[in-house]
């Protein structure tokens, strides 16, 4: 399981308008795709980072939302910005794309006027998933391409695609019931474990197997994973807020994998 704080990038990124640099992951080859070059306007598409390193695919758990989580891509074009937006779809194919289809969620995407990329998200739902146990003793994977049209080409090798592994592992942290001290167990905080709460929690405040420490004085520390009992305090009524949001919203209030309501 990833441990630490599950960190989802959603803002447009602007790219230089030299020569932009792909690493791929697997064969460590570099490509350049120059933005001035105006033969033809293709599209490149990948998980990775916004600076243009290149993996050969990335993760998403199921686990990690009760709802809907978010896979984040990139996008640029080869050629020349344009004064008006350009739109483009991605579609899923290949290994567990039909079985997965009706949990994932694409979007209408637009490089904006001027631009010549951005960042990009993918969702999954975890309520739509055929099974709750489904890739909980075996990964998945699901493909993602774009989807012809008139005003893009393929993008340069390794840029036409990219991949999704598909988990669905959630376990019990160590330290929910019982900590040693000066470690405080989750419980304290947040109550009784069940596995829709934990879910919820790591959907609201994108931590996991996080250790409450009584001695340390730092809010959270990233590296450690560790929060302050004071923080913890503030987390507590984080998940409370959204918890009365989540049952103002929808028709039930949020129940566990047993049938009782879910407190904070």
């Amino acid at each position: 399981m990833w441990k630490g704080r599950v960190k989802s990038i959603s803002y447009f990124s602007l790219f230089t308008l030299s020569l932009f640099t792909f690493a791929c992951l697997t064969g460590c080859s570099h490509e350049e795709v120059s933005t001035y070059d105006t033969s033809h306007t293709s599209l490149n598409i990948w998980v990775g980072n916004p600076a243009g390193v290149v993996f050969e695919s990335t993760t998403y758990n199921y686990s990690y939302a009760y709802e809907e989580g978010a896979v984040t891509f990139y996008a640029q074009i080869s050629g020349t910005p344009a004064d008006y937006d350009r739109t483009f779809r991605i579609e899923p194919f290949g290994d567990d794309s039909v079985l997965v289809a009706p949990t994932v969620r694409t979007e209408d995407y637009v490089i904006p006027a001027g631009q010549i990329g951005g960042t990009y998200q993918v969702y999954f739902n975890s309520k739509q998933l055929s099974s709750p146990d489904l890739f909980t003793k075996s990964d998945g994977r699901i493909n993602f391409r774009v989807v012809p049209n008139d005003i893009f080409d393929l993008g340069t090798e390794h840029h036409q695609q990219f991949t999704v592994v598909l988990k669905n592992y959630l376990a019990k942290p160590d330290n929910w019931d019982a900590a040693n001290f000066p470690r405080i167990p989750l419980s304290r905080y947040f109550g009784t474990y069940s596995r829709v709460k934990y879910q919820f929690m790591i959907e609201h405040l994108g931590l996991v197997d996080f250790e409450i420490n009584y001695n340390t004085q730092t809010a959270y520390d990233e590296e450690t994973n560790i929060i302050s009992a004071v923080y913890a305090v503030h987390l507590q009524q984080v998940m409370q807020r959204a918890l009365n949001e989540y049952n103002e919203t929808h028709d039930e209030p949020l129940t566990d994998e047993f049938g009782n309501p879910v407190t904070f």
